[in-house]
C-alpha cells in the first residue's frame, strides 16, 4: 500500500528537523585513539591535511564604554597526514589597531599537539613563549603561532577568542581553504540595533542554513562625571545566522584562473546601519559619490591633481615642443614618464608621499604614484584626464555595489577626447600607447570623475589576441630538409617576449628558440623584427635544416607550436574557468616533397565546434601533386565559462591535442 500524502510530508518534516539539528561530534579538548582514523570520512585521499572540524561565532555584548563589543570565538582540530601537510600547524590571527591605539584584544587561547604513541594519545600544550606578535601595517598586528611537537599523523586544536569594538569589523568566515574541510560552521548573533550587508560568495552548498530570532539582555557599563559606571541594561531582539558546510574540498590552483579569493566559499559582512533605541537611524556605509570626495580631497590621491603645478612647467615645455597634434602631446607625455621613471612596486593605491612633486624628483615611485603624476602632466596641459581605481586579476574582484576601497589595488589614467577614451598605465616600461596589461581587465573598477567614482568595465573578452605563423619547408631527393618560419604573436605574447629579450638577452632568446626543436634540428639566421616598436607585436623569423637521410620521415605540421599538453588537468572544477583574453591563432604550413619520396600518412582535416561557435578548431589539409598544405586555426571569442561547462570545455581541447600531434608519413620509394 502507498503511504499517504500526509505521511511522506511529516517523515520530510522530520527528516528535515534532524538535519536542522545536526551537530560537530568534536569535543574540543578530548581526543581519543580513535579521533586519528578518518578512514569513514568523506575526503579527498591524498590530501597533505584535513580540517576536521572548524568552529566559530560572533556575538555581541555590552562594555564599559557605553556601546557594544563584538565577540568572536573558533574552535579549529586539524589532522596532519603528512610532512607536506605541516604548514597546516602555523597560524596568523589578525588584529586591528586604530591610530589612536585603540585595538583589538586576544585571549582564552587553549592551542595542543595530540600524537598516537603505542595506542596512547600525547598532548603538548602551546606554551604563552610560543605565541609571536608582528606589526604588518599602522592598522594590523598578527599574532603568529606555530604549534609544537607536530608530525605526520598528529591532531593540532587551537580555541580563542578575539574582543572587538570595532562594530565594522564584523569577523568574515572562510569554510573553504587550501585543505578539504569535514565540518565547517559559522553562527553571527546580531542585536536589533546593528544592520550588516552579508556578502556571500563560492560554490559549495551550504549543508545548514537557518535563521532564528530571540530575545537578548546587554549591560552596558556608563561613566558618570566622577569617573564611575553606571550599569544600564538593554533588551533587544537578537537576529542569528548560522551556516554550515559539510565535506568541503580543498580549493586548488588551476589553468586560468584569476585568484582563488574570488572563488572560495566564504562570508564578509559591511555595516550599514546603527539604530539605538529612542534616537533616530544613522546610515554607517559610505556611498561611491562620498568615497570620491574623499578621495579627491585626500593629499595622498587626487588633492594635487587640480593645484597649479607651476613646478612641471619647464620641463613640460620640453616634453611637448614640436608637437604637431594633441595626439603626439599626449603620447610624449606618456612615454616620458614611462621611459624616465622606475615603477617600485606594481601594487597601490594611493601616492607613497604626500608629494607629487618629490615624486618627480625622484623619479620613481609604486604604481600609483607614477600614474597620477601622469594624470596630473596631462591636466597640466589642458587634457580632461581622470585617476581610474581598479582591481588587478590576481588581487580579486571588486564589490560593484558596496564602496569597499581594499578590494581595490592599482592606479591608471583615462584620457578623454571629444570621441573617445584612453586608458594609459606608464608603471609598465613595455607598455605601449593606449594598452594596459593583461592584469587589468578584471572587470568592474572606477573612474574619479567631480569628486564622483563612476563605474567602468575592463572585461577580459574585449581582448583579443592574433598569432599568425606560416612555415615553408622543402625537401631534396637526398630526404634533406630546409625550410624558413615566419610568427606574429599577439600584443602580449611579444610584451612577454620583449621582457625575456630584455631581462636575459637576444643569445638566451635564440636557445630558448631551438629548445622548441629536436637535436635533430638546426636553426640558424633567427631574427626578431620591432623589438622597440612597443605599440606593434614582434615579427620573428628563422631558418631551419634537418639533415635526414632516412627511408621513412615523419614530420608534424605545427612543428613549430600547438597544443602538447590539456591545460585542463583535473577531472571536474568546482569555480570557473577564466581566461586572459580572447585569441585566434593560425598556423599555415606548406611542404615540397620531391619526387623519391610518396606520402604513406596524411591526417584527415577536421572541423570541430564549441558551444555554437563561441570557439572552434579547424584542421585542414590537402595534397597537390607534391605539394601538402595543411592550416590548422583555433579560436575563443569567449573567456569566461561556469564549472558546469568544465567537461565540454576539456573535452574540446583533448580533440585538439590528438589531432595536433598526428604526423605527416613519408616514405621513400623503391627503385625499379
Amino acid at each position: 500500500m502507498k503511504p499517504s500524502f500526509l505521511l511522506v510530508v511529516l517523515q520530510l518534516c522530520f527528516a528535515l528537523s534532524i538535519l536542522a539539528q545536526e551537530k560537530c561530534d568534536v569535543t574540543f579538548g578530548k581526543v581519543s585513539p580513535r579521533d586519528f582514523d578518518l578512514s569513514r570520512e568523506k575526503m579527498d585521499t591524498a590530501a597533505n591535511a584535513v580540517v576536521i572540524a572548524d568552529i566559530g561565532k560572533s556575538s555581541f555584548d555590552g562594555n564599559l564604554k557605553g556601546g557594544f563589543s563584538i565577540i568572536f570565538k573558533r574552535q579549529l582540530r586539524i589532522k596532519i597526514r603528512n610532512k607536506n601537510g605541516l604548514d597546516a600547524a602555523s597560524f596568523e590571527i589578525p588584529l586591528y589597531q586604530s591610530e589612536g591605539n585603540k585595538e583589538e584584544e586576544f585571549g582564552n587561547l587553549k592551542a595542543s599537539t595530540y600524537n598516537l604513541e603505542n595506542g596512547s594519545v600525547i598532548e603538548t600544550k602551546l606554551e604563552n613563549s610560543q605565541v609571536f606578535e608582528e606589526r604588518r601595517s599602522k592598522n594590523w598586528v598578527v599574532k603568529k603561532i606555530t604549534m609544537p611537537a607536530v608530525r605526520e599523523g598528529s591532531i593540532i586544536e587551537v580555541v580563542y577568542t578575539v574582543y572587538s569594538d570595532f562594530l565594522f569589523n564584523l569577523h568574515s568566515w572562510e569554510f573553504q581553504g587550501k585543505y578539504p574541510k569535514l565540518w565547517s560552521e559559522y553562527e553571527v548573533n546580531i542585536p536589533e540595533y546593528f544592520t550588516y550587508v552579508t556578502l556571500a560568495q563560492g560554490y559549495t552548498p551550504y549543508y545548514i542554513r537557518d535563521e532564528s530570532r530571540q530575545l537578548g539582555a546587554f549591560k552596558i557599563m556608563v561613566q558618570d562625571a566622577i569617573g564611575g559606571y553606571d550599569a544600564q541594561s538593554v533588551t533587544g531582539t537578537v537576529n542569528s545566522t548560522h551556516w554550515v558546510m559539510k565535506n568541503v574540498p580543498a580549493l586548488k590552483k588551476e589553468a586560468f584562473a584569476t585568484t582563488l579569493d574570488n572563488y572560495i566559499s566564504k562570508l564578509e559582512f559591511q555595516l550599514s546601519e546603527i539604530k539605538y533605541p529612542n534616537s533616530m537611524p544613522r546610515s554607517v556605509m559610505t556611498t561611491w559619490s562620498d568615497v570620491g570626495e574623499e578621495l579627491m580631497n585626500s593629499e595622498y590621491f587626487g588633492a594635487q591633481l587640480h593645484l597649479n603645478n607651476n613646478w612641471l612647467g619647464d620641463e613640460m615645455k620640453t616634453i611637448v615642443a614640436g608637437s604637431k597634434s594633441s595626439l603626439e602631446q599626449m603620447k610624449r607625455i606618456y612615454a616620458y614618464v614611462r621611459d624616465n621613471f622606475t615603477c617600485t612596486s606594481s601594487s597601490g593605491k594611493y601616492l607613497t608621499t604626500n608629494s607629487l612633486k618629490t615624486v618627480f624628483k625622484n623619479r620613481s615611485g609604486n604604481v600609483a604614484d607614477l600614474n597620477l603624476l601622469l594624470t596630473a602632466m596631462l591636466l597640466y596641459q589642458g587634457f580632461n584626464a581622470y585617476p581610474v581605481l581598479l582591481s588587478t586579476r590576481s588581487h580579486g574582484y571588486t564589490n560593484k555595489i558596496y564602496p569597499v576601497l581594499d578590494k581595490f589595488n592599482y592606479v591608471v589614467t583615462c584620457v578623454k577626447t571629444s570621441n573617445n577614451q584612453l586608458f594609459l598605465d606608464a608603471s609598465n616600461p613595455l607598455l605601449g600607447f593606449g594598452k594596459l596589461d593583461e592584469e587589468c581587465y578584471n572587470g568592474h573598477a572606477r573612474i574619479l570623475v567631480k569628486k564622483n567614482l563612476l563605474p567602468v568595465y575592463f572585461e577580459a573578452d574585449s581582448l583579443r589576441e592574433e598569432k599568425f605563423t606560416t612555415v615553408f619547408i622543402e625537401m631534396d631527393e637526398t630526404g634533406k630538409i630546409k625550410g624558413h618560419v615566419n610568427s606574429t604573436p599577439g600584443y602580449y605574447e611579444s610584451m612577454n617576449l620583449r621582457r625575456a629579450i630584455k631581462k636575459n638577452g637576444s643569445e638566451e632568446f635564440e636557445k630558448r628558440i631551438k629548445s622548441n626543436y629536436g637535436p635533430d634540428w638546426q636553426i640558424d639566421a633567427i631574427g626578431v623584427d620591432l623589438v622597440d616598436s612597443l605599440d606593434e607585436p614582434l615579427d620573428l623569423h628563422y631558418e631551419l635544416v634537418l639533415n635526414n637521410s632516412a627511408d621513412i620521415v615523419y614530420i608534424n605540421p605545427l612543428l613549430t607550436g600547438g597544443l602538447k599538453n590539456n591545460p585542463f588537468i583535473s577531472a571536474e572544477r568546482t569555480y570557473p574557468v577564466e581566461m586572459p583574453h580572447a585569441f585566434d591563432e593560425l598556423h599555415v604550413f606548406n611542404m615540397e616533397i620531391p619526387q623519391s619520396y610518396e606520402i604513406n600518412e596524411l591526417p584527415n582535416s577536421m572541423k570541430v565546434s564549441f558551444n555554437g561557435g563561441q570557439g572552434g578548431f579547424e584542421y585542414q589539409i590537402t595534397q597537390d601533386d607534391n605539394l601538402i598544405q595543411m592550416k590548422a586555426r583555433i579560436y575563443f571569442n569567449r573567456v569566461n565559462f561556469q564549472p558546469e561547462e568544465y567537461q565540454s570545455l576539456r573535452d574540446f581541447f583533448s580533440h585538439v591535442i590528438k589531432k595536433e600531434s598526428e604526423q605527416i608519413v613519408l616514405k621513400r620509394k623503391k627503385s625499379l
